[in-house]
């Protein structure tokens, strides 16, 4: 959420910067503007009411001791009179509150000024490429077709216990999946992040706080009875445990790393993207989140995007990354760098990480707020990457790997398979 001392101080840099998210912000901006004038006015007004009810109370006694019960009487009225007026103030002032928390809300994160300008994903800028792409033979199959030949993920099966989307996982599958999470988490650990194990279901004041609500209700499952949102990512629960917290200027930096299984409707997907593991309801993955100071974020973040580098260079896959244009950007994100393997017998690039750098906005929202070296309250930055989503990692392990009717397993991953190929 944006803080309204930057949209009294420059509100036209808003209205610009916004307009690279394709963001037409002037009507909001200019509404929550007179809003805030509103309640400054309002709680001027109020404090002013509420002085003077103070005041006038304090005479009452002393007319009474002095026997003049007249004047105690009509002061009576006078705070009596404060005292409705007070109330009708706080009841406008709660209003005016309220509406102009519904249009701070509304506003997206402000995009660095690193972001390129661009509509979509095809506007997005590679910045850098690694590891080579593999030759595969005319008898190469897609992961799909490989998951059934070697019976290690069951599609239909998950369709006859769930639905389409969430598939399950047998034998060498499963283990391929477990080896992958715990080589994640060790790395992750290794580099200074403290694993947590958080909730995989979350209170609607969690979803607010780091921008899922009101934004994307629509992609989260939702347990109505008791109000509970299922985690669409390990972001939302591990950012939370610093919500309404208070840092000391030395506990920084916070470096956290959790697995969970993640889920999402992905409402309004179909066609070949989403064919096998290209695209899931439930699926596995590893986050890292970073809590730092505002000089420190954007070191953080290319230290984020190193680190995660570093995963997919073990893995051995193709990979790719790319600078996110302001209108493939994020409703909450300041900057998002995007890792893409290359599925290899399907011919195109899968996503398998964001890593962002969200500044103050989700601080914000979250009220997470750290104590400088001068005692001062300042807003914090927060940042998460993927490290790694699971189903794209493994639908290219599958096919890139494939030779001679076998998968082989990557080297760095054997100790964790225990097995060094699948078939």
């Amino acid at each position: 959420m944006l803080t309204l001392k930057l949209l009294r101080d420059d509100p036209e840099y808003v209205v610009r910067k916004l307009a690279v998210k394709h963001f037409d912000a002037r009507d909001i901006v200019y509404k929550i503007i007179e809003l805030d004038k509103t309640r400054r006015a309002l709680q001027a007004e109020l404090d002013s009411c509420l002085a003077e009810q103070k005041q006038k109370a304090a005479l009452i006694g002393g007319f009474m001791k002095e026997g003049r019960k007249s004047e105690a009487e009509a002061v009576k009225a006078e705070v009596a009179s404060l005292k409705d007026k007070s109330r009708e103030l706080e009841t406008k002032s709660d209003e005016n509150s309220h509406e102009l928390e519904s249009l701070l809300v509304l506003l997206p994160n402000i995009p660095c000024d690193l972001v390129p300008e661009g509509k979509n994903s095809d506007d997005n800028v590679v910045v850098k490429m690694g590891n080579e792409i593999p030759e595969l033979g005319p008898d190469a199959l897609p992961h799909w077709e490989l998951a059934k030949k070697f019976d290690i993920i069951d599609f239909d099966l998950g369709v006859k216990l769930t639905g389409a989307g969430f598939p399950v996982y047998k034998g060498k599958g499963a283990r391929l999946q477990r080896a992958l999470i715990n080589m994640f988490l060790d790395i992750n650990t290794a580099a200074g992040y403290l694993e947590v194990e958080p909730p995989v279901m979350v209170n609607e004041a969690s979803g607010f706080g780091t921008g899922q609500l009101p934004d994307k209700e629509g992609q989260m499952y939702h347990a109505t009875l008791d109000n509970y949102y299922l985690v669409p990512t390990a972001e939302v629960p591990v950012t939370n445990i610093y919500r309404d917290v208070i840092l000391g200027n030395n506990d920084f930096p916070v470096k956290m790393t959790a697995y969970t299984p993640c889920f999402r409707r992905e409402a309004g997907s179909y066609g070949k993207d989403v064919r096998g593991l290209n695209r899931l309801h439930q699926f596995d993955k590893v986050e890292i989140v970073r809590i730092e100071k505002p000089e420190n974020s954007y070191a953080a973040l290319d230290e984020m995007i190193a680190h995660v580098e570093g995963i997919v260079k073990r893995l051995g896959l193709p990979y790719r990354i790319l600078r996110l244009c302001g209108g493939d950007l994020s409703f909450t994100s300041a900057i998002t760098y995007d890792f893409e393997v290359y599925s290899a017998a399907q011919g195109r690039w899968l996503e398998i990480s964001s890593v962002s750098n969200f500044e103050s906005y989700q601080a914000n929202r979250l009220k997470l707020r750290y104590k400088d070296a001068d005692g001062k309250t300042r807003l914090a930055h927060t940042l998460n990457g993927s490290s790694l989503a699971l189903p794209r990692v493994v639908a290219a392990l599958l096919e890139d790997n494939q030779k001679d009717g076998k998968i082989i397993i990557p080297e760095a991953l054997r100790p964790y398979t225990g097995f060094d190929t699948i078939g």
